[in-house]
Parts: C-alpha cells; sequence; structure tokens
C-alpha cells in the first residue's frame, strides 16, 4: 500500500469540519514532480486545508505555499520561485458518481469541474495538491525582470561564422546559394 503524504479519514470529519497543517517536503515534491522541469526548492513548503463533510462529500478549502526551482525562459539558469496559491474542491465518493460509458461527446460541466472522487474512507490529497502546484508555476519563469537572457558566443578574430562550422546537413544548401549568388 502507497502511503500518502497528505491523507485523512473520512470518518474524522464531520459538518464543523476540521483544520489540518502539513509540510510539503522536498523528497514529496522531487517524486510528484517526476518527469516535469520543475524541482523542490531549498526550503519545505506547508498545505493548510479545512475539510469538513456535507452527507458523503467532503468539501477542500485552504492555501498552499511551496518553493521551487525551474529554469528561467532567458537565461536558463535555476530560478527560484514561490508558489501560493488558494485550494477548493468538492471531493465526491468515487460509488456516487455516474459511472455510465464514456464517449467523445462527454463534456465536463462547470459544476463537475472541481470535483474530485474519492474512495470513501480517505481523503487523499496528493495528486490534487501536485496538480494545483503545477498551476501555480509560471508559464515564463524568469530570475529577473531584467535578465538579459543568453548570450551568443563569438569567436575574437570575427564577428561571423567560420564556413566549416556549418552543419554538414546543411551543406546542400550553402551550395545552392553559392550557385544562385
Amino acid at each position: 500500500m502507497i502511503a500518502h503524504e497528505f491523507s485523512v479519514p473520512a470518518r474524522d470529519l464531520d459538518a464543523a469540519g476540521a483544520s489540518f497543517r502539513f509540510p510539503i517536503r522536498a523528497h514529496w515534491l522531487r517524486g510528484a514532480l517526476e518527469g516535469t522541469n520543475v524541482g523542490p526548492g531549498a526550503t519545505d513548503g506547508e498545505l493548510e486545508v479545512r475539510l469538513s463533510k456535507s452527507g458523503r462529500d467532503v468539501i477542500v478549502r485552504g492555501k498552499f505555499t511551496a518553493e521551487l526551482s525551474v529554469e528561467c525562459a532567458r537565461c536558463l539558469q535555476p530560478t527560484r520561485i514561490v508558489v501560493r496559491e488558494p485550494l477548493s474542491a468538492l471531493l465526491v465518493p468515487t460509488a456516487d458518481l455516474s459511472s455510465g460509458p464514456a464517449s467523445d461527446e462527454d463534456e465536463v460541466t462547470p459544476d463537475q469541474a472541481d470535483v474530485i472522487p474519492y474512495d470513501g474512507d480517505t481523503v487523499v490529497l496528493d495528486d490534487f495538491v501536485r496538480d494545483e502546484l503545477l498551476l501555480g508555476v509560471p508559464m515564463i519563469p524568469l530570475c529577473s525582470e531584467s535578465c538579459p537572457g543568453i548570450r551568443p558566443q563569438t569567436s575574437p578574430e570575427s564577428a561571423s561564422p567560420a564556413i566549416d562550422a556549418i552543419d554538414p546537413r546543411l551543406s546542400p544548401l550553402l551550395r545552392l546559394k553559392k550557385n544562385t549568388t
């Protein structure tokens, strides 16, 4: 059985709700963000949520803060970003969701957009937190607004690249260029 980082037994919840605080540790971030260009930062983050029950459904409200490391979009150097996002979702037992045959015409309605299935016994927020972390990363992360980006390397002898430095796969195009001039 997989141990989840952010889980709460549903039997511990009632309509009044309960608050929970979880650390978002670097080792969890490393595993959760594997396969992406995002990694953990230098410090642990924090997840604060309030879970309450409405019948068998669980309402999640809260926020998280996490430090992540990404490449700057201009200079490609590692950049530290802090993601602070609010959380809000409705968790519905998997058995209560309609399990009809899926088709290409099935669309998610606005009412279903924040509905997350759970097994009915344990509320696990790991995948939800991972998705929200990735959504909180800027599309174009920058180390600073004034980042100049990557500077091309030029040889001291000349500013133009040598003919020998041309990719051999492009040599037929170079011959065509020489024949037309």
